[in-house]
Formats: structure tokens, sequence, C-alpha cells
């Protein structure tokens, strides 16, 4: 998918942090490229680590409610890639995270997509509202 389809998801002013990631000869697939699967987990790494960074992590727990994601090149073992993550709404005990996936040094972004946590109380997993601290991390990544 070429970047002018993508429009400002391809771009790289459009994420509030990056986290670089090193990808391993076991995230390659019998394709001889990294799998569509461990994308996310890279993602979900990029995200907590962000929080953890922080210290913005309590006894609440983020589920993921809602993801999707589009592939728009391959990446491989020994790539070194930077995912990059960004706020677009952030509700009384959720938010949405959008986020891309670059090959380092690259303009082009290898995938673009969403999630959606929860934040849930981690005895009831029943919603509770973002603590204070999660939100103030989470505004300073807010899309413009």
């Amino acid at each position: 998918m070429p970047k002018s389809d993508l429009g400002p998801l391809a771009e790289r002013a459009t994420y509030k942090a990056f986290h670089m990631v090193s990808t391993r000869w076991a995230d390659n697939d019998q394709y001889g490229h990294i799998n569509n699967a461990k994308f996310y987990e890279f993602v979900d790494s990029a995200v907590n680590a962000h929080l953890m960074i922080a210290d913005a992590l309590d006894e609440s727990i983020g589920l993921v409610v809602d993801s999707g994601c589009q592939y728009t090149s391959a990446l491989k073992f020994p790539d070194v890639i930077e995912v990059g993550i960004k706020v677009d709404r952030i509700g009384t005990s959720s938010v949405s995270y959008g986020f891309a996936v670059f090959k380092r040094s690259a303009d082009v972004p290898a995938a673009v997509g969403h999630f959606v946590h929860v934040y849930v109380d981690a005895e009831t997993r029943r919603p509770k509202p973002l603590p204070a601290k999660l939100r103030v991390v989470v505004e300073n990544l807010r899309a413009d």
C-alpha cells in the first residue's frame, strides 16, 4: 500500500512516542518474514513499556477489546523496528491507541493500526475509571 493511501497515518510526526524493538530469528515464519501476529506483540510491548517507564500502571489492567491492522510491507529478522504510538480517544475507563510499525529509519510504515484498552479492576475484571497518573500519560500521547 503506497504511503499516499495511508494519509497522515503514514507520517512519523503523527505518533507521539516511539519504542525500538529488535526482531528475533524466531519471529520469522515459514515464508521468511515476520508473522503478522508478532506485530501485535511488538505494539503491546511498546505501549506497556511506555506506561511502565512512566510508572503509570497500578492495580488496573488494560484489556484489549478491539484491534485492527493494515500491513503495507514485510519485515524480517534481523530488522530493527520502531513502533510509533498515539492516543486517539480517552474515555472514562478506556483508551483508543493508534500505532505504526516502521523499519528503523524507513519513511513508510510496514503496518498501521489501532487497538482499544478497557481498564478493569484486577480482582473483579469490571471497568474502572482511569487512574489519574495513567490519564496524564495517555493525555500526553493524544493525537493533535
